[in-house]
């Protein structure tokens, strides 16, 4: 995974104890992890619609906001970046639907 990733993740793990007034990441954590997964479904939708209706701004612009926020739940969940990596990592050669057939019911 990228650099920028990583640092992400670690902004995100150092504000979340952080003061909800004077930072997004302690106030949307504050709300409790519905609404964070809330608000990645959210960014999710947007990012479809983006990418539906061809405007290439727009997709990378809601990308960046997906990831971001899907890097706030995993860190709610006590998921880390190195996780998420390891588990692609396991997978990285293995047809898609020959791992998706792997999985247990």
């Amino acid at each position: 995974m990228s650099d920028i990733l990583h640092r992400l993740e670690m902004t995100v793990i150092e504000r979340r104890e952080g003061d909800p007034d004077s930072s997004y990441v302690a106030r949307l954590r504050a709300k409790g992890r519905g609404k964070l997964a809330q608000k990645l479904g959210e960014e999710a939708v947007e990012t479809v619609i983006a990418a539906v209706s061809g405007d290439r701004d727009a997709l990378i612009s809601e990308s960046a906001d997906l990831l971001f926020h899907h890097l706030m739940l995993l860190a709610d969940c006590g998921v880390r970046l190195e996780d998420v990596e390891r588990e692609l990592q396991r997978r990285e050669g293995l047809s898609g639907l020959a791992e998706k057939a792997a999985r247990p019911d």
